[in-house]
């Protein structure tokens, strides 16, 4: 049994589905003491029964700083600290930039870049010294990708957030690296889709990475919790990616 985060506290905003929902799931199956967030209760519930080895969920949007505020002080209350904080939460849609309005750009912006900031700086009080941050970023941080700018424009200043903090948090030895996967089958990718055109969506990315198919949420997974662990004692301000080599060849 894999326990390389036993007695660490971990918090995963984003935590309901999809990569956030497989990394709760791997940080406690190898220990860790894992917090939840999500913005639907019911969601939320189900989340923390998947997760099991007594997860907690805590509803909250890390777009509202008062949720954060609420989030954090619910933690201290239960766990007393961090050790691990994986900033997960946010998401995007597509929109060309002759369509691009205020509401689609405040609200990528507001949770992947804002939220984002908040999320970090509100846990500063909790983390413990060498505690290990994880930020979710993507391969669109480094390409063009038409119709998908201000996602990408968002991961593109969450990749550089993580050097900057990196130096800002080196006296308390917090480790802050980015996450940056490629096209991996979640809900939130699916989404990206018309009604009825999901599948050849799908279908599309899968050849636009060499290794031949999309990526699955627990293998996004097994990248978090090597981050979250002492096995990346050495990786910091890094952006690693699990993409199958889509941004890579």
């Amino acid at each position: 049994m894999n326990t390389k985060l036993e007695g660490k506290v971990a918090l995963v905003t984003g935590g309901t589905s999809g990569i956030g929902l497989a990394s709760a799931q791997e940080f406690a199956a190898q220990g860790a003491r894992v917090f939840v967030t999500g913005r639907r209760q019911q969601e939320l519930d189900a989340a923390v029964e998947a997760i099991g080895h007594g997860a907690a969920g805590i509803r909250g949007d890390v777009a509202k700083l008062d949720d954060l505020d609420r989030v954090y002080a619910e933690i201290r209350e239960q766990a007393g600290h961090l050790d691990i904080l994986f900033a997960n939460a946010g998401g995007g849609d597509m929109k060309p930039l002759g369509e691009i309005d205020e509401e689609h750009f405040d609200r990528i912006f507001g949770s992947n870049v804002r939220g984002l900031v908040f999320t970090v700086q509100k846990a500063l009080p909790l983390l413990r010294e060498d505690s290990s941050v994880i930020l979710t970023g993507s391969t669109v941080q480094d390409t063009g990708t038409a119709s998908f700018s201000i996602y990408s424009a968002s991961k593109a200043a969450v990749r550089n957030l993580a050097r900057s903090w990196a130096l800002d948090l080196a006296p308390r030895r917090i480790r802050v690296n980015v996450l940056s996967p490629g096209p991996v089958l979640t809900p939130g990718l699916t989404g990206l889709a018309p009604a009825g055109q999901e599948e050849g969506l799908l279908a599309y990315l899968a050849t636009q990475v060499p290794i031949g198919r999309l990526g699955k949420p627990e293998e996004i997974a097994k990248v978090a919790a090597f981050l979250a662990s002492s096995d990346s004692s050495f990786m910091n301000g890094s952006a690693v990616y699990a993409d199958g080599g889509a941004a890579q060849v």
